[in-house]
């Protein structure tokens, strides 16, 4: 199996009067945070099956995926490292962190990183230092910025919050959008398994997080802490 398999296999599902939407959807146009990434227009569904079909590719034929200027063979890519990753198909683990690590430019859209950052990223780093998260937290990059929050879901899965709380003080600050939302949906996500930790959280920093964060975080919660989350950032 060759990287051109899976180029040829892509094609054959792609949608051509999809791909402007989707160029909108990934705001891949001039000026935006995705400019200059070519879409084909496949299904998340297509390119999932495809993967797994592909999932025994070699590291070699992977990482020419991986450095592709199509997005969904970057995709793909990344989604066949996850299988690998899990199962220990042909590669370790190690070789398939390092290599994630490694080629975090081409890993440059918020699919492409939540797609694998907690399934790679996460699962390696759990029992280990996660110092190499808060410096892709203070990264200029926005999306090594995505991977250390995104990263963080694995050990929130296991009701483990200290670092995704550490990474989300790093961020609270930042200027991006997609981060916003990044930090928010993690902090949600504690939420749902520890309410107590995230209000925590929220009463000492909901002030100084932007809007679309801090609505992202209170989502789910009931209209009268909803409100008075909102009312207390309006306050200052």
């Amino acid at each position: 199996m060759k990287a051109k398999d899976v180029q040829k296999s892509l094609r054959s599902v792609a949608r051509p009067d999809r791909v402007e939407q989707l160029q909108r959807f990934f705001k891949s146009g001039p000026g935006e945070y995705a400019e200059g990434d070519i879409l084909i227009g496949v299904y998340v569904p297509d390119a999932r099956k495809i993967a797994s079909e592909f999932k025994t590719l070699s590291i070699t034929e992977i990482k020419k995926l991986l450095k592709s200027k199509i997005h969904e063979e970057r995709f793909v890519a990344l989604l066949i490292l996850v299988d690998q990753f899990k199962i220990g198909i042909r590669n370790d683990q190690e070789t398939i962190y390092n290599l994630y690590l490694d080629n975090t430019k081409y890993i440059n859209n918020w699919d492409l990183v939540d797609a694998s950052a907690h399934l790679i990223v996460g699962p390696f780093l759990e029992g280990k230092s996660k110092k190499i998260l808060e410096e892709l937290a203070k990264s200029e990059d926005l999306w090594k910025r995505r991977i250390a929050m995104m990263a963080t879901f694995h050990e929130i899965k296991k009701s483990k919050f200290k670092t995704a709380l550490k990474i989300a003080k790093i961020l609270l600050n930042d200027s991006h959008d997609l981060i916003h939302k990044s930090v928010g949906w993690m902090l949600r996500e504690i939420g749902k398994r520890d309410l107590e930790t995230e209000e925590q959280f929220l009463e000492k920093h909901s002030t100084k997080m932007p809007r679309t964060m801090l609505r992202y975080a209170i989502e789910r919660f009931p209209k009268e802490k909803y409100r008075y989350f909102l009312e207390k950032k309006q306050s200052k």
